[in-house]
């Protein structure tokens, strides 16, 4: 069953000239980061009525697809929804392996002898949605949790960039829980 394809769903534009608009929504460590947003959040506000926020925002200006960047939030379902498979994300493992938070430090202690990365579209479900591309390295003897962690970061870099350009691209269906590039006729 096809379930969505790239570049007319996301919407916008008059081809595929035009650029994509991307809205990037991320978590940061850096303390001007965390005092801006400490600044702009109002406490005390449910996770469905941030995400209305939000969707709202990105809605408003024409965003086509969104990219979590570190973004250390479960999206409410109706957001999900207002964006279909047209919301990215990371992680830092090769999924379904390892979901969820310290997945490095997860691989190194059960002992892969391969880690990587994974971009996946975002559903309903934690680190579950299509995945779009994967990057693998082989885990080092000389390895240890932190090694490992920074060598997939690298990976990382290189994975998402490709990803958006491939859905950018919109050569691609879905078809069930895979992400299939079009062959062109």
């Amino acid at each position: 069953m096809r379930q969505g394809t790239g570049n007319r769903e996301l919407g916008a534009g008059p081809g595929p000239s035009s650029p994509l608009k991307l809205g990037v929504l991320l978590s940061g460590r850096g303390s001007n980061f965390l005092s801006i947003a400490g600044s702009m959040v109002s406490k005390g506000r449910s996770r469905a009525e941030h995400d209305v926020d939000v969707m709202d925002c990105l809605l408003g200006h024409g965003v086509e697809l969104v990219v979590l960047a570190g973004y250390m939030r479960l999206l409410s379902p109706r957001f999900i929804a207002a964006f279909p498979n047209r919301i990215l994300n990371i992680h830092p493992s090769l999924l379904p392996a390892f979901p969820g938070l310290e997945a490095q430090r997860q691989a190194f202690e059960y002992g892969v002898k391969v880690a990587g990365c994974t971009v996946h579209f975002v559903d309903e479900h934690l680190d579950h949605g299509v995945i779009v591309l994967q990057r693998a390295i082989a885990v080092l003897d000389t390895d240890d949790a932190h090694s490992l962690a920074e060598r997939i970061l690298a990976e990382e870099h290189v994975a998402y960039t490709e990803a958006i350009a491939r859905v950018a691209g919109g050569e691609y269906e879905i078809r069930g829980r895979r992400y299939v590039v079009r062959q062109l006729a």
